[in-house]
């Protein structure tokens, strides 16, 4: 009879196993579900707020972008105007030194050349000094005014240059107070400290921008490679390629669908804090390389058009840094305390 009750306390201890394990799985899956399986939009807010957050955030770039090209574009006037304060001094001497020559030799006039001479060649050669005279001041007078004339456009320039970069500032302010109205009506938004472990001091490439400088617009236009089905913008990949060049190679998820956001416009991607998958809360060695890579999204921002970074229940924002994010459902993909979230403009 005892070789029967081996079986039944193997087949015992199995089904133990079994409940146990499936507990686990019960217990831990919540935990490693991805962000937007929870049925929020993966950005863990109400659509209006990233609508608010990504509208604040483009704009006040925007603006910051303009106010620089603007101060650029200033000192380049500023230059020019400086160089033509240099050539009218001796362009207005050369003038001055041909009234003083006429005034000391009595101006020569045809009549006078006429009169002075002895003969025709003696006529001809006074009227030749005549007209090299002439030419010469005409040239000089010329020269004086589109000088002069060149002076004045870069200076109403310089003053429009200087309204503009009003503008840009004025616009920055209102974008920024747009960006926290919008948090702070969403119930967070609060200060909040910068991750620590500092950042990849690596300088990503730039992404290509327009003739003027700026980003241009850009599609859904390449194959996203974190899902195989998706697309990506070009910057947008560019970025990703740009943080696992430096050594970001965790597990990244980029094009999803939803309802917001940028995920399905391709301009987002979701970088794992553990290496190969989305988990539970990071911690540890998995919370400091998502520390460090936050930061170097943002130490990178301008060069590569990152638009907002979010990270532990904390928010990046260009015009306001870092600011409390706590509109999750209370698991880590919500509250993305398992990823680093990057929009791009």
């Amino acid at each position: 009879m005892r070789h029967k009750t081996v079986p039944r306390r193997s087949a015992f201890f199995l089904s133990l196993l079994v409940a146990i394990s499936g507990l686990a799985l019960a217990v831990g899956s919540p935990a490693s579900a991805a962000p937007g399986d929870n049925g929020d939009d993966g950005e863990g807010a109400p659509k209006t707020l990233i609508q608010q957050l990504e509208a604040a955030s483009k704009g006040f770039v925007e603006a910051k972008e303009a106010l620089a090209r603007s101060k650029t574009r200033q000192a380049q006037l500023a230059a020019k105007v400086k160089e033509l304060d240099a050539q009218v001094a001796p362009r207005q001497a050369a003038i001055d030194e041909i009234i003083q020559q006429s005034y000391r030799t009595g101006r020569l006039g045809p009549m006078s050349a006429l009169l002075a001479s002895n003969s025709a060649g003696g006529f001809l050669d006074r009227a030749e000094t005549l007209e090299t005279v002439a030419v010469k001041e005409n040239a000089a007078v010329a020269n004086l005014k589109a000088t002069r004339d060149l002076q004045q456009r870069a200076k109403l320039a310089i003053d429009a240059e200087v309204r503009n970069e009003q503008k840009q500032v004025t616009a920055m302010a209102k974008r920024k107070v747009q960006a926290e109205s919008a948090l702070k009506a969403a119930n967070t938004g609060g200060n909040a400290d910068e991750p620590s472990d500092g950042g990849s001091s690596a300088s990503a490439s730039a992404a290509p921008r327009g003739s003027n400088g700026s980003f241009r617009d850009e599609s859904c236009s390449v194959d996203d490679p974190t899902t195989k089905s998706g697309c990506l913008t070009p910057r947008t990949l560019h970025a990703l390629q740009e943080a696992q060049k430096d050594g970001f190679n965790h597990y990244v998820a980029c094009f999803r669908e939803q309802n917001s956001g940028e995920h399905p416009k391709g301009q987002a991607c979701d970088f794992a804090a553990e290496k190969n998958g989305f988990g539970g809360v990071a911690s540890g060695e998995d919370k400091a390389y998502g520390n460090r890579l936050a930061n170097y999204f943002i130490n990178n921002a301008s060069r590569l058009g990152v638009l907002y970074v979010i990270w532990f229940e904390r928010i990046w924002l260009p015009s306001s840094g870092w600011k409390a994010y706590s509109r999750g459902n209370g698991d880590p993909s919500s509250d993305h305390t398992n990823h680093v979230h990057l929009s791009m403009r």
